[in-house]
């Protein structure tokens, strides 16, 4: 299995509110993220199974715009287990109940994302987890072999994006002037 963990794009400001947070949608900037990074997964042949949202609006965003461009037709399955209240045990279960997939794309919050990313990288029985930085819009990439181990393979974090993109989208033809 190819396992891929997405934080939500920039979503602005935090409400106090949870319900109100809940319903806070990307921003301008988030956006554009979710544009940047589904060209690059494109341009190294990234398809996905099943992709699976916090219920959470910025997160079912994040979802639909990078799922849509790199051409996840199917419907995106919400999944409370990825809530911002989730715990690690409820995301290893989601893991379990999503086994079948040969590409699976999970989007949700910090900080369980980060501690999820940190006990799959750990050996089972391992007190200390791995710690590791996930910034609004990275992307990490691993790949579960048959026996359960995983591997992270990459970790793409926002501006690595900005960078890929801005690259990879200059012409390739020499500008030249007409006077």
């Amino acid at each position: 299995m190819n396992l891929f963990i997405l934080r939500h794009a920039s979503a602005g400001v935090r409400r106090a509110n949870p319900l109100l947070d809940m319903r806070r949608s990307l921003d301008k900037d988030g956006k554009r993220h979710c544009l940047q990074l589904a060209h690059i997964l494109n341009a190294m042949r990234t398809q996905f199974d099943l992709v699976v949202s916090s219920p959470a609006k910025r997160c079912l965003q994040t979802a639909a715009l990078v799922g849509t461009e790199v051409g996840y037709e199917a419907a995106i399955l919400q999944s409370n287990l990825l809530s911002p209240s989730a715990t690690v045990k409820d995301m290893h279960k989601l893991l379990r109940d999503c086994a079948a997939a040969e590409n699976l794309l999970l989007v949700g919050h910090n900080p369980n994302l980060t501690q999820f990313l940190g006990s799959l990288l750990v050996p089972p029985g391992s007190a200390a987890g791995a710690s590791v930085r996930l910034r609004k819009g990275t992307l990490a990439r691993l790949s579960i072999n048959e026996t359960g181990v995983p591997v992270l393979q990459g970790l793409i974090d926002p501006r690595t994006v900005r960078v890929l993109y801005a690259t990879s989208t200059k012409s390739s033809r020499r500008k030249t002037s007409r006077k």
